[in-house]
């Protein structure tokens, strides 16, 4: 069966919540399918591409800055402190994902990177979700989001958000399941030692 290598992009930025985007880069980065086969290449993105400092001190050497990135299918927009009280108002970092939801297949958030994706308005009249603590400042800033309580992740075709940090786990075996099959969702989760409802 042929399956479609896909580019998958995380954005990165200083004060990311690290399960945020790691959690996330484990799950695609170690599926696998026939023959051992890698059906997602994974890379961090940041803006300009310097070192980033990830809360609690975590350094990351992005992979891309937005000028150079490649052509991507997936792009997973993480939370955290950064995301909340800075990123928000990065008007650069704001058009980025804008301009990148014309060209992807798939734009997830986990956790805060929903009020990143709001702020873009990209979530305009769809069902969300974030983290449990920021679902009020969803409602109230972007009040045409029709936010969700109590649930891991919501699915809205194109766009999907998850809640905190290990939601966008979750949200990933997901978008496995969904892109190439339970089997392969499960095998992956087995790998990891990770307990997935299929």
């Amino acid at each position: 069966m042929q399956y479609k290598q896909r580019n998958v992009g995380i954005l990165i930025f200083d004060d990311v919540e690290v399960l945020d985007f790691a959690g996330p880069f484990e799950v695609f980065s170690v599926t696998t399918i026939e023959n051992q086969i890698n059906p997602f290449l994974v890379y961090t993105i940041s803006e300009n591409g310097n070192m980033i400092t990830a809360r609690n001190g975590l350094k990351v050497k992005p992979d891309y800055r937005f000028e150079d990135v490649p052509i991507l299918d997936i792009l997973i927009i993480p939370g955290g402190l950064g995301a909340r009280e800075r990123e928000i108002y990065n008007d650069n970092l704001i058009s980025w994902i804008k301009n990148q939801m014309e060209k992807v297949e798939l734009i997830t958030s986990v956790c805060t990177g929903a009020l990143l994706l709001a702020k873009a308005g990209i979530l305009n009249g769809k069902k969300a979700t974030t983290h449990w603590a920021s679902l009020n400042r969803l409602q109230s800033e972007f009040p045409d989001v029709y936010v969700q309580h109590g649930v891991k992740f919501v699915d809205e075709g194109k766009i999907v958000t998850s809640g905190g940090i290990s939601a966008g786990i979750d949200m990933s075996f997901h978008i496995v399941k969904r892109l190439l099959g339970s089997e392969v969702a499960r095998r992956t989760a087995k790998r990891m030692e990770y307990e997935i409802i299929i």
